[in-house]
């Protein structure tokens, strides 16, 4: 069985350093997941994952339900062998999409009915079929099955959501049947203060391997995502990981692990890669514009990635602009790179006991914040959902 220790906190705020072990091996946290929904984070394969500094993936239970399936999954020797990936493995248990695919489902006390998203096939999902999938996908950390309630929803909804969300609880952690794999229970409420603390304290006795703090980045912007983590992580018990869904934009982490959360992941780093944005410690490059036709620098001066120790801008600029499968890996390399370095400094300075100060610096100047306005602006062009880039996860 997998344990958790805290090896140092900032004693300035909330910031921890800790160690998670896991059945394929131990990891370093505060810690950042790519995202690999299907079985495979886009692009990469796990060699270049590994040479990124990541430590642990996350797959998603419902969309390996739909396909291959868990049997096909279980046939080809179960999710580490078809991801190629001898490393801590995290599965969603499906539970965002309640929120995501809303249109194509319908939800009971019992569990939710699912029209595929594919090709419109039934499927149906609750606590013990998401538990039992998941003992079979064989990921190290698995989720609770929970239901993630759309920001500004009335109280009545978030409510059923929050009761829904503490049964499934009871019933995941009665199916699961697997002495190697950690149960994280998953808080949800909203930003509701009174219905997180009332979550958490039903989900805590319970007595989980690990607790997720979901239902934010869903628009709920950063001042209230960050109160109501902060307000959140304070409940659960200190022995234990925390977990905050879906939280990716670098401001939003540094607060978040400064209110006491230890595990984070989001598509962000290979989304925004795909599009030729990348993150650097000075803020965004956008690698389309034509101020980088005949730039020879690399993304990132003391960046030591593949990407940055081959390729200048010039040159990835062009493999968008041709359509070269070869920029959005690239960036994407470069992007989970910068992710894990972020990371690595966070933990660095909790153990200098430095973190906190530097953490309200960095917060302030906020160098991608500009980011928001200019996706909600292009969202709206496109006469989509005005949601800002941040908040695209849970």
């Amino acid at each position: 069985m997998g344990r958790f220790e805290v090896i140092s906190r900032d004693g300035n705020c909330g910031a921890r350093r800790g160690r998670l072990y896991t059945a394929h091996g131990k990891v370093q946290t505060p810690v950042f997941m790519p995202v690999g929904t299907r079985g495979a984070v886009r692009g990469l394969t796990p060699s270049q994952l590994a040479q990124t500094g990541s430590e642990i993936l996350l797959a998603n239970t419902y969309h390996l339900l739909q396909r291959p399936g868990v049997e096909a999954v279980a046939e080809l020797g179960g999710l580490h062998k078809v991801m190629g990936w001898d490393g801590p493995l995290l599965t969603d248990s499906g539970g965002y999409q309640i929120f995501s695919l809303n249109s194509l489902n319908r939800i009971g006390d019992e569990g939710v009915r699912f029209c595929s998203h594919i090709d419109g096939a039934k499927m149906y999902l609750d606590a013990k079929t998401v538990t039992e999938a998941q003992n079979r996908l064989g990921a190290d950390i698995i989720m609770c099955f929970d239901e993630c309630a759309s920001y500004g929803c009335g109280r009545d909804k978030l409510e059923k959501a929050v009761e829904r969300t503490i049964r499934w609880a009871r019933e995941c952690k009665e199916s699961h049947n697997r002495a190697d794999q950690l149960l994280f229970g998953i808080v949800q409420g909203g930003v509701d203060l009174e219905l997180r603390g009332y979550c958490a304290s039903e989900l805590c006795k319970l007595d989980f391997d690990g607790y997720a703090i979901g239902g934010l980045s869903v628009g709920e912007g950063h001042d209230k995502m960050v109160a109501t983590a902060q307000y959140t992580a304070s409940l659960l018990p200190a022995e234990a990981p925390r977990y905050l869904m879906g939280v990716g934009m670098p401001a939003d982490i540094i607060a978040a692990v400064r209110a006491g959360a230890d595990m984070f992941d989001c598509v962000l780093p290979t989304r925004n890669g795909r599009n030729a944005f990348a993150f650097t410690s000075d803020g965004p490059v956008r690698l389309r514009n034509n101020a980088n036709i005949s730039d020879s620098r690399p993304i990132e001066a003391d960046c030591e990635c593949y990407c940055c120790r081959n390729f200048g801008r010039g040159a990835l600029r062009h493999f968008f602009n041709v359509g070269e499968m070869l920029g959005p890996i690239l960036v994407s390399i470069h992007n989970i790179t910068f992710y894990q370095r972020l990371m690595g400094e966070i933990r660095q300075r909790i153990e200098a006991g430095t973190f906190c100060d530097w953490a309200r610096q960095q917060i302030a100047e906020d160098k991608f914040a500009t980011v928001d306005s200019e996706a909600a602006h292009f969202l709206q062009k496109r006469g989509g959902a005005s949601r800002p880039i941040k908040q695209i996860g849970y």
